[in-house]
């Protein structure tokens, strides 16, 4: 089997790729980036002492992706994965569709060509805001939980939140285009018939990643504690309450070699949940007082400014992954941690390799 990467050299990407090459026998495993992305070129050089063969090729040129070797199935880990992307005057609102949205259409004319299946790295922000942002909570040991004596909008327990939550914009710009990317996925599937399995990811998380604010948090805030960087907490009265929770991408190979190995789609549900939970999920207050345990203490600046997109609590359920798959994270949130704070011990220059 064949199994071609997109973005292979991000975290995800070349964390699902190593995990592959070291436990599957007999799987050829091969990928592309543009490279972009700094500390890119890191992974690429680990990725080609493991035998990973990577070329250069971006998703947003169709002729790049006409020209790659045929695969078995696609895995897709490349995307512009910030909330934040087409409004922070980083990118562009068509740079982000750009890159999310008509190279995820890139992709799907590769498996129309070659017959191959298409896996799709989806997100959690692809679940309507507005009822997330107004969600009643209340703070327990330093953290957001839903309020129990409160009515949850439909689709969201404690549990977390479920498939059937609302999609209903807005969602921000990026999380519709990865909803727009989960539509055509499904449509290219049934029309050129070809599977397709959409996997809706939480915060992913683990050593090696390149964390920033909005997109990697846990390795930024663990990278930046340690090294005595500025932190703030923003929102929600500055007090560092808000919830996510965490994922360690290795987690995903054993769902993705079953979807991989099931004789058709049938009648699994093609859109599931994968992430941590509730037993992964923790604050920013919380994430501060085991740095403050690890490294020793450290102050953080408040902003209780609302920012866009923002929402107390994120915690997505997958209890459809555990029933239709037997799917369920093996890295528990503790683990997850103390693997990005002996990295951070390990290479103290990590946050500038990761600088733009």
């Amino acid at each position: 089997m064949k199994i071609l990467i997109s973005g292979i050299c991000g975290f995800a990407g070349s964390t699902i790729a190593a995990r592959l090459k070291h436990s599957v026998a007999g799987v050829e495993v091969f990928g592309f980036d543009n490279f972009i992305r700094p500390g890119s070129e890191l992974n690429r050089l680990e990725l080609k002492r493991l035998g990973v063969r990577v070329v250069h090729a971006d998703v947003r040129s169709a002729a790049d992706i006409a020209a790659l070797p045929a695969a078995d199935w696609l895995v897709d880990a490349a995307a512009n994965p910030s909330v934040l992307a087409g409004v922070d005057g980083q990118t562009s609102s068509r740079q982000l569709v750009e890159h999310n949205l008509f190279g995820t259409i890139n992709l799907l004319e590769y498996c129309k060509a070659h017959r191959a299946g298409f896996i799709l790295l989806s997100t959690s922000r692809v679940y309507a805001i507005q009822p997330l942002a107004k969600l009643k909570v209340k703070a327990i040991n330093h953290a957001f939980r839903p309020n129990p004596k409160s009515a949850l909008p439909p689709g969201l327990s404690a549990a977390g939140v479920a498939e059937t939550f609302s999609t209903e914009a807005p969602i921000s710009l990026y999380g519709s285009t990865k909803l727009a990317s989960e539509t055509m996925a499904l449509e290219y599937g049934e029309t050129f018939h070809f599977p397709v399995w959409l996997n809706r990811c939480g915060v992913l998380a683990g050593a090696g990643q390149f964390g920033r604010p909005d997109q990697g948090i846990f390795s930024f805030w663990i990278h930046s504690w340690r090294r005595r960087q500025p932190l703030k907490y923003l929102g929600f009265g500055g007090k560092g309450f808000q919830v996510r929770d965490c994922l360690h991408p290795k987690d995903i190979v054993p769902l993705l070699l079953k979807q991989m190995g099931a004789a058709s789609t049938g009648r699994k549900p093609r859109i599931i949940n994968v992430s941590g939970g509730a037993a992964s999920a923790m604050s920013l207050k919380q994430l501060s007082d085991w740095c403050a345990a690890r490294f020793g203490p450290h102050p953080v600046a408040t902003d209780g400014t609302a920012r866009p997109f923002d929402i107390p609590w994120m915690v997505l359920d997958s209890a459809l992954a555990k029933k239709t798959w037997g799917w369920q994270p093996q890295t528990n949130l503790e683990s997850v941690l103390d693997e990005i704070a002996r990295h951070a011990e390990g290479h103290p220059e990590w946050l500038e390799l990761s600088a733009p």
